[in-house]
């Protein structure tokens, strides 16, 4: 790998560089689209856990710290369509 594949992958910092990212989409749902607090870190916390897998096993952690992140994000995304399927049927 090169210096900076390595870097980006081998080290997980390609996985910083999308949580930057999901920190701009909060921002932009809060400021911009006047979602609460609370319903923008709901929305994107699902994949915010599964970019925390993503880190895990591209830094080479051992698996139950993979499959612990996966297993949390699907509570998450449970909690997230509840919320929207609630909010719609008011």
């Amino acid at each position: 790998m090169s210096g900076v594949a390595d870097w980006l992958y081998g080290q997980g910092h390609a996985v910083d560089l999308v949580f930057g990212c999901l920190l701009l989409e909060a921002v932009w749902l809060t400021q911009w689209r006047g979602w609460t607090p609370s319903a923008a870190m709901l929305c994107l916390l699902p994949g915010a856990i599964l970019l925390l897998a993503l880190r895990a096993a591209l830094v080479g952690l051992a698996w139950p710290w993979i499959a612990l992140a996966l297993l949390l994000s699907f509570p998450a995304h449970l909690a997230d369509v509840a919320l929207r399927d609630r909010s719609k049927a008011v």
